[in-house]
């Protein structure tokens, strides 16, 4: 029975807990994607920079609190530097939305040009980026860094192996339940909420019923970029902020969105996690983990790893090549057949 537990508690640690704070940080970037998608009708190649954006704005916030003395030990310092990074970065895509995508919307161009323009976007606010802050990996993550160690947790269950919680692991989980909440009681109960829902159902239909299709696009930018920052925060407080490494999450991102269906809220979260629990799984090296549950002649001589760590995001593409064969509606996609 113990080796049975042990099997656990390291499969809880090295990938159960690390697939939901990463699944977390996820669904909050494609329910961005995917709200975006559903107002507008077009997908945001931008997106991943604007996680990265505002992340860097957070971090330039958190480094002044920190030289002032302004800490919420034992949370991140992170947090409470957050409403600046949103705040900027709001303003920044409200004005690139002002000065890029208006002008198509104007003229009602296909779907393919605003694509093209947000990789203009993109590729615009990836050299801003790289010039403010530079491209090597900033730390920023402070205050306590375990809620529980894995030597606490082995001296109260009496187990060989140990589960440690990271405070940001504990707080991405909780983060997104919040966000996730909150969007969900905003579209479902506020006044502005359905409008958005009536607009992303039939655009010239809500503008007939007196819907102000300027303010509900306003609004869906505003809940993307704000979505983004947190999302791009997070997951730079549980790893590192690394200014390439967004540009690589758009893929995920973007499987996770179109894995439950482009244009559906609870289709991001789902396939967020469904990505992220993938990636982490067919990755992990399994051998220490049989070792509890196998005899010793039984064990492999390699990692029994199904795919190397490098080949991570190649999980994500093909769980999206897949998804686009079988179900390209997604699972969750109301218009699915």
């Amino acid at each position: 029975m113990d080796g049975f537990l042990n099997a656990i508690v390291l499969l809880a640690n090295f990938a159960l807990v690390p697939g939901a704070a990463y699944g977390s940080q996820l669904a909050l970037g494609a329910l961005g994607v995917t709200l975006i998608f559903a107002v507008l009708r077009f997908s945001n190649f931008a997106h991943g920079e604007t996680m990265s954006f505002g992340a860097m704005i957070t971090i330039f916030a958190t480094w002044a609190l920190q030289s002032w003395g302004v800490s919420i030990a034992p949370l991140p310092t992170g947090l409470l530097a957050l409403p600046i990074g949103i705040i900027v970065t709001v303003a920044v895509v409200l004005a690139s939305d002002k000065f890029v995508y208006a002008y198509y919307r104007e003229k009602r161009s296909d779907q393919v040009i605003f694509l093209i323009a947000s990789i203009g976007v993109m590729f615009v606010m990836a050299g801003l980026i790289r010039f403010i802050i530079g491209p090597d990996d900033q730390i920023f993550a402070d205050g306590a860094r375990f809620v529980f160690s894995v030597r606490d947790f082995r001296a109260v269950t009496g187990l060989e192996e140990g589960l440690a919680l990271k405070t940001t692991q504990l707080v991405t989980l909780v983060t997104a339940i919040v966000c996730v909440v909150a969007l969900f009681l905003f579209l479902g109960k506020t006044r502005t909420g359905k409008s958005m829902r009536a607009y992303a159902d039939n655009e010239d239909l809500a503008t007939l019923s007196g819907i102000d299709a300027g303010r509900v696009v306003r609004i869906a930018w505003i809940l993307s970029a704000t979505l983004a920052v947190i999302a791009g925060v997070l997951y730079g407080l549980d790893k590192s902020y690394k200014p390439f490494v967004f540009q690589e999450l758009l893929l995920p991102i973007f499987a996770a969105a179109i894995v439950g269906g482009l244009g559906s809220p609870v289709g991001a979260i789902v396939g967020g996690y469904i990505i992220a629990f993938a990636e982490v799984l067919v990755t992990y090296a399994y051998k220490r983990f049989l070792g509890h549950l196998v005899p010793p002649d039984w064990m492999p001589d390699g990692l029994a790893q199904l795919m190397g760590t490098e080949y991570k995001f190649a999980v994500a593409f093909v769980i999206l090549v897949l998804t686009l064969l079988i179900r390209p509606t997604g699972l969750f996609n109301k218009r699915a057949a």
